[in-house]
């Protein structure tokens, strides 16, 4: 007696199909699975069989075998105990193997029959959206999120098996419950809450309204994480196809909400992370790491003079390229990793560089703190800016300055502007595009001239200079496709600041 059911299983951040063939045959009772399972996945042996006894069900005193299909990538977690569960009671004849058709199952079976939420439900149907999948009760959301038919939810495998004699119907999608995995999305943090920093605030602006990458260069306490915290709050809301695909991804790192994602995600690993944490990979089982999670939204790099060279330099393929690759014996896994990067640091390793009689630094150590930033990094950020200590009358003036809302309303109106006649946000204008809308007048060549002259601006950041200018003239209200010395000075004057020669 063979049955065939449909489910998936998840690779890096994408879902594979998976065909779960169960075999019950004569032979000593033994159960063999197929297909390249890993540890996780073969203990399903286990956990399905005393699911199926403990739902009152009967498991065959027989040999079985069961073909994890194809076998050309390894299958892990316990995605597929629901489906072999479903194979071996519709290959016993307990369930009708043409109540299988056109549905798939996705679930981890727990000791007592209870279905159990799993990490990657999103991917998983995303593999054929069209098909009926069942899944757990707490992965309703996700799955409905992806689905173009129907999503049925499953408590318990008894009580699916009831469904499928007739004895009971689906419970309704909009009365399962969605918590479990996910949290409450935490409220957006306001930019009325900064005291001074004039530069600084524009420097946020900017980058939330150009896409642009942005460092900040400090004193301890001076505001940078504050100020970086608050660029969410800037952005508009995901489109649906971005919000689909932040939705696969972090649903494939079990990190998801209960629905589509429609926020822009903000991550912020701690300065200890190794390369496989930030990029993502795993021996077995490759998952998404913090520059995919932080898709469609901010990767936050707080003390970036702490982070190790070796990881900071893996953000260079995600920056140029919008995706990571990481590559296994096996199989070659791509995700996406299309982010804001904003960073974080001091200028030196007391943070207090500049201040004399303050900062406690000698040359050697200010010059080994500062060469973990990479020329070839430092050279990709739009945007490098000093924030000083705010002054006291700021801070205790008690007045609030413009709100995220303010902001992000001219945010909005300059993304509109760059969309509507480039079709693409600064930050992205390729040469040709940069020609026909920031064109130099002669004040502005020659100030750019004056810089790379004097060995202080990279052909890189020649261009991205001239895109910082462009949004510049995008929230000004400019309509003009050429950008003059002014702005150009501008843009010049957020970026010069991490000159090594300056700060040490």
């Amino acid at each position: 007696m063979i049955a065939s059911v449909c489910s998936a299983s998840v690779l890096g951040a994408r879902g594979h199909r998976v065909m779960v063939e169960v075999h019950v045959g004569p032979g000593l009772p033994s159960f063999t699975m197929l297909g390249l399972p890993d540890e996780s996945c073969r203990e399903a042996r286990d956990r399905v069989r005393a699911a199926v006894l403990s739902s009152g069900l009967s498991w065959p005193d027989r040999r079985v075998t069961v073909n994890l299909a194809p076998p050309t990538h390894r299958k892990s977690g316990s995605g597929l105990d629901l489906a072999i569960a479903v194979g071996v009671l519709a290959a016993t004849e307990q369930l009708e193997p043409e109540s299988l058709s056109g549905r798939a199952f996705a679930g981890e079976l727990g000791l007592d029959g209870s279905v159990r939420a799993v990490a990657g439900v999103a991917p998983m149907v995303g593999v054929d959206p069209g098909l009926e999948w069942v899944v757990p009760s707490a992965c309703v959301g996700e799955a409905s999120a992806v689905s173009r038919g129907e999503v049925r939810s499953v408590a318990s495998l008894g009580e699916l098996v009831e469904v499928f004699a007739g004895r009971a119907v689906w419970s309704r999608a909009a009365d399962a419950p969605v918590g479990g995995r996910a949290e409450a999305l935490a409220p957006v943090d306001d930019l009325a809450d900064v005291r001074g920093q004039p530069v600084a605030r524009l420097a946020l602006e900017v980058a939330a309204a150009g896409g642009h990458h942005l460092l900040f260069v400090g004193s301890p306490g001076a505001g940078k994480t504050m100020l970086a915290r608050r660029l969410p709050g800037l952005l508009p809301d995901l489109d649906h196809e971005t919000g689909l695909e932040v939705t696969m991804v972090q649903s494939a790192a079990g990190v998801g909400s209960p629905g589509l994602v429609v926020r822009p995600p903000f991550r912020a690993p701690h300065h200890t992370s190794s390369s496989a944490a930030l990029v993502g990979g795993g021996s077995h089982m490759v998952r998404p790491g913090e520059i995919s999670l932080a898709h469609g939204g901010v990767l936050f790099l707080d003390e970036m003079g702490q982070f190790a060279p070796a990881v900071l330099d893996t953000l260079r393929e995600a920056l140029e390229t919008g995706r990571v690759s990481v590559g296994r014996v096996n199989h070659h896994v791509s995700m996406p990793a299309r982010f804001q990067l904003v960073g974080a640091t001091n200028p030196c390793p007391c943070g207090e560089a500049g201040a004399p009689g303050v900062c406690a630094c000698d040359e050697r150590s200010r010059h080994r703190y500062l060469s973990r930033l990479s020329g070839p990094l430092l050279d990709r950020f739009d945007l490098r800016v000093r924030v000083s200590r705010p002054e006291v009358g700021d801070l205790l003036s008690g007045e609030r300055g413009e709100s995220s809302a303010e902001v992000a309303a001219r945010v909005a109106r300059a993304r509109a502007r760059a969309i509507e006649s480039r079709g693409m946000l600064n930050a992205d204008l390729d040469g040709e595009a940069l020609d026909r809308w920031a064109r130099l007048d002669e004040a502005a060549t020659s100030l750019l001239r004056d810089e790379m002259e004097r060995g202080r601006l990279t052909g890189r950041g020649y261009h991205r200079v001239r895109r910082v200018a462009r949004t510049l003239a995008d929230l000004a209200g400019c309509e003009s496709a050429s950008v003059n010395g002014d702005l150009v000075a501008a843009a010049l004057s957020m970026r010069s600041v991490f000159d090594r020669r300056v700060v040490s």
